[in-house]
């Protein structure tokens, strides 16, 4: 080990590397290094390191956004999940209606537990 704290590889005392070692290794698999040489190499798994890649190219893509995420964005989302939740609802209350309509027996609701 060397003053800095670094042990081998650069990774710290407890076997974590830095996001500036990650983003090496990323770089270095997106430039065609095999995933496994490199695996062996860092001395983490295969599965870390395509891991890492998908988180990057993740940032990556978000950050190409051409507006930044802001409050308007959870209320959206609130807003389409109430919106798919009623529109089941009216789906449920028209099927009730036509099998009425046609003097069939409703259906037993289910609890919701």
């Amino acid at each position: 080990m060397t003053g800095s704290g670094q042990g081998r590889n650069g990774r710290g005392e407890r076997g974590r590397f830095s996001s500036r070692r990650k983003t090496e290794a990323v770089l270095r698999l997106l430039h065609g290094e095999e995933l496994d040489e490199l695996s062996r190499e860092l001395g983490v798994t295969g599965a870390t390191l395509a891991q890492w890649r998908e988180r990057f190219l993740a940032a990556g893509q978000a950050s190409l956004k051409s507006r930044p995420a802001d409050d308007r964005d959870e209320e959206i989302h609130r807003l389409q999940a109430k919106v798919g939740a009623i529109t089941m609802d009216n789906e449920l209350l028209l099927e009730r209606a036509r099998t009425g309509e046609a003097g069939l027996p409703l259906a037993r609701r289910r609890s919701r537990r």
